[in-house]
């Protein structure tokens, strides 16, 4: 999905995209987050973490989430979708993608 965001984002610079990862390990998902950003090119997504699981209390990040989407027009959250373990597939990535020109013309 990642490298989705990051095509897209090169077609409309408009567009802004991050992703955090919760974790309990930052040394090993530090890690491991370089090694993605070299093996996917992104040039426009960068790839944060957060020490805390349960993520920045504001988020509302569900707790049986594994992955979580989340989209923000000015400072109001638009779309916010979360995944359990396994169910993050490449449907939901396409139905993901093709929202954001939706979240763009709002």
């Amino acid at each position: 999905m990642v490298k989705k965001v990051d095509a897209e984002i090169s077609k409309n610079g408009e567009l802004k995209s991050f992703v955090v990862v919760l974790t309990d390990d930052a040394d090993k998902t530090a890690d491991t987050l370089k090694t993605m950003a070299k093996d996917c090119r992104l040039k426009n997504v960068p790839l944060t973490l957060v020490e805390s699981p349960s993520g920045p209390p504001a988020y509302n990040i569900a707790k049986d989430a594994d992955v979580t989407v989340m989209m923000w027009k000015g400072t109001g959250v638009k779309v916010n979708h979360a995944f359990g373990k396994g169910k993050f597939t490449d449907k939901e990535v396409s139905a993901i993608v093709s929202d954001i020109p939706k979240i763009l013309g709002d």
